[in-house]
């Protein structure tokens, strides 16, 4: 008898329906799988037989041919055991054929016939909603994280005979419901407050420029500065994750197999915060089976690469494609698979090799030839895309001790907020840009029209800085965001001046 389950595979981060077809026939005794199974799905039927066994069903003594379709599409992971089990289940007649082909089956099989928890879930239903497909069956684990699309109904079990009853008995059980919008509400922002930050007047401005335009920022200064405080205050100044911007991320860490708690949403904004010993792929993602990297589990967050510097130059030069594009393509012989990556990068780095380069507490040890060679693993076309390029100095130890605590992140994050949605309605007709660093020169030469004086000055420091056209537009991003701050409509001169300052180590050695 031949049964056909519904399941999926997961490519990138979107999901692919897969067909598992069960067929039992007479023949000497044995499983056969065809269809690209990868290991873990191999080994699927030493579990799937003593799952059965132990869960009290009869595992049939007859030849069991199972093909995964489209037989062209590599399946990886232990996703299949249920849809497999169920197929028997249906092929040798112990439950019911009728839901089949309503319901996408996955989840991980345990010996005992528990069912764990698999990576992908949310996807996988997000594409299940797009395929027309009625509903999910899924671990009871994953069951939560399902029921966040709208529209589908997701059963969740913990056990493969509970499975076996609905699909006999469906009138018995009751979808799981979730109210997404609730679920991204319980959560607020508990991490570092920037009234922790004494001084540092610049670069606090600095954070909310980035915060309210979404442009990337680089602090320069000697140990002790307070670079990585800075940095890591960033999340807490931007605006909350919108409910799309929250599935994005959230389908994103589910593939990556990172959601601690599969019941809610990810409604932080990711901070990502890589070594410098990291490789190529760890940055970018990769692999035979391509998964995620760190800037795309930072999409709608932050990547902070503290001492950048002491990243590999090869590294550091993969970020050039989604600091421009927004995502990442990686291909393999097999597939090519896109990743999306629009974040907020927040570099860190010291001035020159010891540290001191114009630091006025203590002398600088490295000759200019040293000095050369440091800057020189950043690339000219990787710091043009960099908007906001920062020196900070340390306090004097008077500042330390009597300067007053800074304002708090929550005044901020309102200002940054009242400019994001200033930007928001100028970008109605444009519902692909989300902020400030993502337009282009159609859309500079729109809202960005400068006056003579501001021309004359931002030509003057494309002269005397060597600018090129790129770091040119960055500076007129940058002043945009700067008006939206102060509520003005049109660029003026002091917005310009403003940005350009943000360009100063531009060539610093």
């Amino acid at each position: 008898m031949l049964a056909r389950v519904w399941s999926t595979s997961i490519v990138g981060i979107d999901a692919v329906k897969v067909g598992v077809e069960v067929d039992v026939s007479a023949g000497l005794p044995g499983i056969v799988l065809v269809g690209l199974p990868d290991t873990a799905v191999q080994e699927s039927r030493e579990r799937v037989k003593a799952a059965l066994k132990n869960s009290g069903y009869a595992f049939p003594m007859r030849k069991i041919v199972i093909n995964l379709t489209p037989a062209d599409l590599r399946k990886e992971g232990p996703s299949f055991d249920l849809p497999i089990s169920v197929g028997i289940l249906a092929a040798s007649g112990q439950v019911s054929a009728q839901l089949l082909g309503d319901y996408l089956f996955l989840g991980e099989l345990s010996l005992d016939g528990g069912l764990r928890a698999v990576a992908g879930v949310l996807p996988i239903a997000a594409a299940a909603q797009r395929l027309g497909i009625s509903g999910l069956v899924v671990p009871g684990d994953n069951a939560r994280e399902a029921a966040v699309v709208e529209g589908l109904e997701v059963y969740g079990f913990k056990h493969l005979s509970e499975v076996a009853d609905f699909l006999n008995v469906p009138e018995r059980y009751l979808p799981v419901q979730v109210d997404g919008m609730k679920e991204l509400g319980r959560s607020h922002f508990t991490g570092p407050d920037l009234k922790d930050v004494k001084g540092q007047a610049h670069a606090r401005r600095a954070l909310e420029i980035a915060a309210a335009g979404g442009h990337n920022l680089i602090f320069v200064g000697p140990p002790g500065s307070g670079k990585t405080m800075l940095a890591r205050r960033l999340p807490g100044i931007l605006p909350p994750l919108t409910f799309e911007e929250a599935l994005e991320v959230t389908q994103i860490h589910s593939v990556a197999g990172l959601l601690k708690d599969r019941g809610s949403l990810v409604s932080d904004r990711p901070f990502r915060s890589p070594h410098h010993s990291a490789s190529g792929p760890s940055l970018v993602g990769g692999g035979s089976f391509p998964r995620p990297g760190e800037i795309s589990l930072a999409h709608r967050g932050v990547l902070f690469m503290d001492e950048l510097t002491e990243f590999k130059r090869d590294v550091l030069e993969f970020l050039r494609q989604p600091l421009e594009d927004g995502y990442v393509t990686i291909s393999r012989t097999r597939q090519s698979v896109m990743f999306p990556s629009q974040f907020t990068l927040v570099a860190s780095t010291n001035p020159c090799p010891c540290g001191y380069f114009g630091d006025s507490l203590q002398q600088c040890t490295c000759s200019p030839r040293q000095r050369e060679q440091y800057w020189a693993k950043l690339s000219g076309p990787l710091m043009d895309r960099i908007d906001l390029q920062v020196a900070v100095n340390r306090l004097k130890p008077e500042e330390i001790t009597q300067q007053p605590l800074g304002e708090e992140s929550t005044p901020v994050r309102e200002r940054v907020q009242v400019a994001r949605d200033r930007a928001r309605t100028r970008f109605k007709a444009e519902p692909s840009l989300g902020s400030n660093a993502q337009m282009q020169s159609t859309h500079l030469r729109q809202w960005c029209q400068l006056d003579d004086a501001s021309r004359n000055l931002l030509e003057g420091a494309i002269r005397k800085l060597g600018l090129s056209a790129r770091a040119s537009d960055r500076v007129l991003k940058v002043a945009r965001t700067i008006a939206d701050l102060a509520g003005d409509e049109n660029l003026k001169t002091n917005h310009v001046a403003e940005a350009i300052q943000y360009r100063t180590i531009d060539r610093m050695q």
